[in-house]
């Protein structure tokens, strides 16, 4: 799946938003296509009501980014789903990026093993948490198009490394891809309204080479070359500082490639899940089965395992609902 072309454009670009947001880019000497994701307010919009410890919620961060990343080429109406199955103690991961720019994911973990990795108090990352598995990615392009999944393996390799491989073995496009993820601390005077000072931040920059050709797995094309190796120096420093401008980034680290911005897409929350929905699933059980899923109090309670909400029916509503 290569970065969209999108016409150029001579109007004067809008700004681009801090945060929450997909810049796809072009270098105009070398005609290498790129996106670089940044993710602040609707990282935690997503990852802080699962309550969840700090090695699932890196690994859902990095996730959410890298959906963003590959998903924002796809056209209005599109969506990718991006899933990891996995015999690590975070086990499955996943991502949903609709067009364009909404984003949501959940994460499974083993919560005693995390426990137990917290209280050894070495800090692992994502490549340990997953452990061996398979990736998944999903397209959608949108109505009257056909459905496309790839699945390639991984042994305890970065998410960012193994989406890349995963471009570079299954679609044969050149692809580099950095992600990072932190908490960053915001002083109660620039956050009046929170309740905590820490909050999550992802980013990400991914490159690829549409033009260039893969032969025995090694890179032909010197332009690719080049720009890999100027998109390799980003830090993650550099990717996370919201205090560095998507523009001055881009041109920190390619200014002799004569960076062209041509589309800037926001990014925000959502889920699919309503009251309805999970009315109608549940009315699809018999009288029985409905009735072993009551819980102490008599209610059966459904949690989206996206957004977190909860619904609550009680059978005398699923009875009248049915009838």
């Amino acid at each position: 799946m290569p970065v969209d072309t999108p016409p150029r454009s001579t109007a004067t670009p809008p700004a681009i938003p801090a945060d929450d947001v997909v810049v796809a880019f072009r270098t105009q000497n070398s005609n290498i296509r790129g996106r670089l994701v940044r993710l602040g307010a609707t990282l935690d919009q997503i990852v802080v009501p699962h309550a969840m410890p700090d090695l699932p919620g890196r690994a859902l961060s990095e996730a959410l980014a890298l959906a963003a990343l590959c998903g924002s080429a796809l056209p209005q109406g599109g969506n990718l789903n991006l899933l990891t199955r996995s015999d690590g103690p975070v086990s499955i991961l996943v991502a949903d990026y609709t067009a364009s720019g909404r984003l949501r994911g959940y994460a499974r973990y083993d919560a005693e093993k995390i426990a137990e990795i917290a209280r050894s108090g070495t800090r692992h990352d994502t490549a340990a948490a997953l452990g061996n598995g398979h990736l998944a990615i999903t397209l959608d392009s949108g109505p009257g198009q056909e459905r496309y999944q790839g699945v390639l393996a991984f042994e305890s390799a970065p998410l960012s490394a193994t989406t890349a491989a995963y471009f570079q073995q299954r679609e044969n496009l050149p692809t580099f891809i950095r992600t990072a993820v932190a908490e960053h601390y915001v002083a109660p005077r620039q956050a009046p309204q929170s309740d905590t000072r820490w909050h999550r931040r992802a980013g990400g920059l991914m490159v690829q080479s549409v033009g260039a050709s893969l032969e025995g797995g090694v890179e032909q094309d010197d332009d690719w070359k080049r720009v890999e190796m100027l998109a390799a120096t980003v830090e993650d420093l550099e990717l996370l500082d919201p205090g560095l401008t998507v523009e001055r980034l881009l041109l920190r680290l390619f200014h002799e490639e004569a960076v062209a911005i041509e589309r800037v897409i926001p990014l925000s929350s959502f889920c699919r899940c309503s009251r309805e929905k999970v009315e109608n699933v549940l009315l699809a059980f018999g009288a029985n089965e409905l009735s072993d899923m009551l819980d102490d109090n008599g209610k059966i309670v459904v949690t989206c395992e996206f957004c977190t909400a909860r619904y609550v029916f009680s059978l005398d509503e699923l009875r009248a609902a049915g009838s």
